[in-house]
C-alpha cells in the first residue's frame, strides 16, 4: 500500500501520464474477476480473483472480499487465500466462507471465519477426501455439503474408485481398451470415471463428518455436466431435504445426444434419482428452487440434437408436477444465467441482445421483461435480500463487479484501475447493413487508439466462432479489438447470419449454409464498412478466426481471397468431412451438416468443404493448432498446413503441445499475440 502511494504522489506532481496502448503482455498480466456471491445479509460480495504469475506461467486464484453499498471502502484479500483459493461460497450465517485449495495435496473444500479478523481467520480443511474436490453448495441449513466428486459409478466409496486408480497407475501396460464413446472430450481422453454428486454432513462447526454418500449411484453420466459443467447443473431446495441435478444418461449415445434432462434425488441418498423432464427430449439445464421452494424454474430447449437452440424458461409446480413455459413479453432470447429475486416474484437472467449480453428482470407470472442493462456484457448474477449482484465486461474494460441501484447500477469493484491507467482505448461503433437475404445485419468497427483524421489504417477482420457466437460489446483475453487497435490497426467483426443475441431464426439460418449466407454477410459487411468509416484501408487488411472463424479463413482463402493481403487461421475445420468423424461432440457435426452423418448424406459435408478449394489458395496464411484440442482435432491445422507449404504459398505453423481448442497459459498466450501481431506487420505494412 506505502508503495502505491508513492506511485500516487508522484503522479500528481507529475502531472497526468502520457497516454498509452494496451500491449498484449498487459493483456496477459491483467488481473480477471469472476464469480461473485453475496453473503447472506447481502452486504458484503466475496469474489474470485485470479492473477498471473509468470515466471510460474499459470494464473493464481485468491478470494476477496468488497462492501456491496459502501460510499468508501477497498476490497480486501482473505489471508486465507494463500496457498490458492477458489469458489467462494457463503455459511448460511454468514459466518464462515467455503472455498476451493489444493494446499493439502489434492483438491478439497476449505472454510475461513470471515469475522475472526478483517482478512478472515486461519483456514480449517472441511473435507479429506481420497479424491479431488470438483465442485460443491452447502445445503441452506448448514448442515451438509453437497459435492462432486470423479468415481467409477459401480463404486459406492470414494476409496473404491481412488484404489482403482491407483492400481490402473502401477500397471506396467499402457494401453486402454475403449468399447464406446466418448474416448476423449475437449482436452482429456476418457478413463472411465464420472462427475457424480455426494453428500457430506456439517457439524456445528462447519466441519464435515462421516461418510460421503452418493446421490447417482450406478448412474451413467456427469453432473456436472464434462467439460464446463458447473454447480449451476445442480440446486438444493430450501428444506435442504432435496436435490435436483442436470445430466444426461450416456449410453452409448453420448456424443451424439443433447437429452439432458433434470433428476430429483433425496439429500441423505435414500432414493435413487428419478427423471422429472422425461417428456422433453432436448436439453433442461440449471435447476432454480424459488424461494419458498414451491416452484422449480429452469432452462430448456425445444429440438433435440441441437446445442445452440433456444434456451426458455419452464416452471414446474412441485406439489403437483405441472409444469409451463414462461413465455418472454415481446422478447426472443436465449436465456443465460438465471437467479430468482428474495421475493420470488422475478427472475434475473442474462441474455444476449443484438451485440450486448444484458440483464433482464422477469416477471415470474407475467413474463414481462425488463432490461437492467444496455451495453456490455453480464455474465454471473447473485441475489441476497434486496441486493443484487453481477459481473459485467465491455470492450474498454475486463469484468468488474457492479451492483443493481437507481437510475443506473454501481461499480463496486476496481481491480484493473491501476494497470490500466493511462491506458487509452479504442472506442467502438456499430453499425448495420443489408446482408444475407436483404436482412439487417450487425457489426462493430474501431479504429487505432490514437488514430489521426484523415489517415488510413490496416485493418485486422475478426471473424467469430461458434458459429452460433457472437462479437459483440465484451472483453476478451485473445481475440481482444483493443490490443489490435494499440497495434495501429483498425478492426471490423460482424455478426453474420448464425451469430446469437438476433432471435433464434437468424441464429438457426447458418445450419447447412456454412459457406453462403455467412460469407455474403461478411462480404457485405466489408463493403459497407470501407464506405462508413474512412479511417480503414481496405488495401491492406488481413482477416483471422477461431473455430467456425477458422473454418470460414479455410473457406476464403479457396473462394474470397482477393481483399486480403494475409490470413490467420486458429483450430479451424479444414475438411469438413474428417470432422464428422474426428471430432468428439458429433452431435455439432450431425445437426450442422443437415441432421446427418457423413456416410448417409457425404454430398451435405461436401457442399461447403475447404478442401475441396485448395486449388484455388494463394493468401499468405498463419495457421495455428494446438495439440490438445479434441473438437477440432490438430491433424485438420497440419492438413492445412501442408496444403500451403506443398503449394508454395507463404506461411507458418504454430501450435502447442500442452493447450487445447483455446491457448491458456500466459507465456503462451503471450506468444500467440506476438506471433499473430507479428504475421499482420509482415503483410499489412505499407
Amino acid at each position: 500500500m506505502r508503495i502505491h502511494i508513492t506511485f500516487l504522489a508522484i503522479g500528481l506532481l507529475c502531472g497526468p501520464a502520457a497516454a498509452r496502448t494496451l500491449t498484449p503482455h498487459d493483456l496477459v498480466m491483467l488481473d480477471r474477476v469472476t464469480d461473485p456471491h453475496l453473503s447472506p445479509d447481502g452486504k458484503l460480495v466475496a469474489y474470485d480473483v485470479r492473477s498471473t504469475d509468470w515466471a510460474a506461467n499459470k494464473g493464481v486464484h485468491s478470494i476477496w472480499l468488497v462492501c456491496s453499498s459502501c460510499r468508501s471502502g477497498d476490497p480486501w484479500r482473505l489471508a486465507a487465500s494463500d496457498g490458492g483459493a477458489t469458489n467462494p461460497r457463503w455459511s448460511p450465517d454468514g459466518r464462515l466462507v467455503y472455498f476451493l485449495s489444493s494446499r493439502s495435496g489434492s483438491t478439497q473444500v476449505w472454510a475461513t471465519d470471515v469475522r475472526a479478523s478483517h482478512q478472515g481467520g486461519a483456514p480449517v480443511q472441511v473435507t479429506h477426501l481420497p479424491l479431488d474436490v470438483g465442485t460443491f453448495r452447502v445445503a441452506p441449513n448448514g448442515k451438509a455439503l453437497i459435492l462432486s466428486l470423479g468415481v467409477f459409478p459401480d463404486c459406492d466409496t470414494p476409496v473404491c474408485t481412488k484404489k482403482r486408480l491407483d492400481a490402473r497407475a502401477a500397471d506396467k501396460a499402457t494401453g486402454t481398451l475403449y468399447t464406446k464413446l466418448f474416448v476423449r472430450h475437449w482436452d482429456a481422453w476418457a478413463d472411465g470415471t464420472r462427475n457424480q454428486l455426494w453428500a457430506l454432513a456439517l457439524d456445528g462447526q462447519g466441519v464435515a463428518t462421516g461418510p460421503a454418500k452418493p446421490l447417482m449411484r450406478g448412474f451413467d453420466g456427469d453432473a456436472p455436466s464434462k467439460p464446463f459443467g458447473d454447480e449451476t447443473d445442480y440446486a438444493i431446495s430450501p428444506d435442504s431435504k432435496t436435490v435436483v441435478f442436470s445430466a444426461r444418461a450416456a449410453g452409448r449415445s453420448e456424443p451424439w445426444s443433447t437429452n439432458f434432462d433434470l433428476y430429483e434425488t433425496p439429500i441423505d441418498g435414500g432414493a435413487p434419482p428419478k427423471d422429472i423432464t422425461a417428456d422433453n427430449p432436448a436439453w433442461d439445464a440449471a435447476p432454480n428452487f424459488s424461494p419458498d421452494g414451491k416452484v422449480l424454474a429452469y432452462k430448456a430447449m425445444q429440438r433435440p440434437g441441437f446445442e445452440a437452440d433456444r434456451f426458455t424458461i419452464t416452471l414446474r409446480n412441485l406439489q403437483t408436477g405441472a409444469t409451463h413455459a414462461l413465455s418472454l413479453k415481446n422478447q426472443d432470447l436465449s436465456v443465460g444465467a438465471l437467479r430468482w429475486s428474495a421475493d420470488g416474484s422475478t427472475l434475473y437472467i442474462t441474455a444476449e441482445d443484438g451485440g450486448f449480453d444484458k440483464l433482464f428482470a422477469v416477471d415470474a407470472g407475467t413474463g414481462a421483461t425488463t432490461a437492467l442493462t444496455r451495453t456490455g456484457h453480464v455474465s454471473a448474477i447473485d441475489v441476497a435480500g434486496e441486493t443484487m449482484v453481477f459481473a459485467q465486461d465491455s470492450l474498454t474494460s475486463p469484468t468488474e463487479i457492479f451492483r443493481e441501484a437507481k437510475p443506473a447500477p454501481v461499480q463496486i469493484t476496481h481491480a484493473d484501475a491501476s494497470a490500466l491507467a493511462g491506458i487509452d482505448f479504442a472506442q467502438a461503433q456499430q453499425f448495420t447493413f443489408k446482408g444475407w437475404n436483404n436482412e439487417t445485419v450487425h457489426g462493430f468497427a474501431m479504429p487505432p487508439a490514437d488514430a489521426k483524421p484523415g489517415v488510413k489504417y490496416p485493418v485486422a477482420f475478426l471473424i467469430h466462432g461458434g458459429p452460433q457466437g457472437s462479437f459483440g460489446d465484451d472483453w476478451s483475453y485473445r481475440w481482444n479489438p483493443q490490443t489490435y487497435a494499440a497495434a495501429g490497426y483498425a478492426t471490423v467483426f460482424i455478426d453474420f447470419h448464425g451469430s446469437t443475441g438476433y432471435g433464434q431464426a437468424f441464429t438457426d439460418s447458418i445450419s447447412s449454409h456454412w459457406g453462403d449466407r455467412p460469407l455474403i454477410d461478411l462480404q457485405d459487411g466489408w463493403k459497407a464498412a470501407l464506405t462508413k468509416f474512412p479511417y480503414l484501408d481496405g488495401d491492406h487488411a488481413c482477416a483471422l478466426g477461431a473455430s467456425y472463424g477458422g473454418f470460414m479463413v479455410y473457406w476464403i482463402e479457396g473462394v474470397w481471397g482477393a481483399p486480403w493481403k494475409c490470413l490467420v487461421d486458429h483450430d479451424g475445420v479444414f475438411d469438413n468431412r474428417m470432422m464428422g468423424y474426428a471430432t468428439e461432440e458429433l452431435w455439432f457435426s450431425e445437426w450442422e451438416n443437415g441432421h446427418a452423418t457423413p456416410w448417409q448424406k457425404p454430398e451435405n459435408y461436401e457442399r461447403f468443404n475447404p478442401i475441396d478449394h485448395v486449388a484455388d489458395w494463394k493468401t499468405p496464411m498463419l495457421v495455428i493448432h494446438s495439440a490438445r484440442d479434441y473438437r477440432i482435432p490438430l491433424e485438420q491445422g497440419l492438413a492445412a498446413f501442408t496444403a500451403l507449404q506443398r503449394k508454395g504459398v507463404p506461411s507458418e505453423f504454430l501450435t502447442f503441445p500442452d493447450e487445447n481448442h483455446w491457448v491458456l497459459k500466459p507465456q503462451n498466450s503471450q506468444m500467440w499475440q506476438d506471433t499473430v501481431l507479428a504475421w499482420l506487420n509482415r503483410w499489412t505494412r505499407k
